[in-house]
């Protein structure tokens, strides 16, 4: 790949550092220096953003590299989306072991030693949507996508527009924060989860009572 050095040189000839050409194509520093190491590549929008910003055509920038770069775009957004499904499926079965679990130990007084296996099958389960959900985020922030309509465009193979004032806000979030925000939507759905089982123990309870 030779589109990573070609922004390089063409950075350096204009006298910007990563951070000031990053300002300009709406991504981070740590994007622009991605692109630069052939790590990952821009998107449509960014190259289009690039072309104006160093006055070339597009063509220029990609020459013969324009193959390499729609395998890899297509192999990480088929990798999104299949770890996608993981998650949203793995969440879904360890909210039935959460519930399940709470119909064990309301509804049938089954003592810990015999709900203890339904609930480590609920962590396992959790942990498995944690594992897809960290590799997501980690395509995620090779490509600079940080709001919905950003991921789903990409996917689409769409032009991603990052100069939204939401795309903006987030971007101005510390990772810390967004961390904390990912454990306690996860701590939700675990809550909402047992929520469900206790309220259906209770039902099946005083049904069969």
């Amino acid at each position: 790949m030779e589109i990573g050095g070609r922004i390089r040189e063409l950075r350096a000839a204009h006298g910007m550092s990563q951070d000031d050409l990053a300002t300009r194509v709406y991504v981070s520093r740590q994007t622009i220096s991605s692109w630069e190491n052939n790590k990952t590549y821009p998107d449509v929008q960014s190259l289009l953003l690039l072309s104006e910003i160093f006055d070339a055509t597009v063509d220029s920038l990609i020459k013969g590299d324009v193959k390499t770069m729609n395998e890899t775009i297509d192999r990480d957004i088929e990798t999104m989306k299949r770890l996608s499904y993981v998650m949203l499926g793995f969440l879904l079965l360890m909210v039935a072991a959460l519930i399940w679990v709470c119909f064990q130990t309301f509804a049938w007084g089954w003592p810990l030693e015999q709900t203890a296996p339904t609930f480590v099958l609920a962590l396992v389960l959790w942990g498995v949507a944690m594992f897809a959900a960290c590799w997501v985020d980690r395509i995620k922030k090779s490509h600079d996508l940080v709001t919905y309509g950003e991921i789903l465009a990409y996917l689409k193979g769409e032009a991603v527009d990052r100069d939204t004032e939401r795309g903006r806000r987030e971007r101005m979030i510390p990772a810390w924060m967004k961390a904390v925000r990912t454990v306690g939507l996860t701590l939700l759905a675990m809550a909402v989860g047992a929520f469900l089982g206790y309220g259906g123990a209770a039902l099946a309870d005083m049904l069969l009572g």
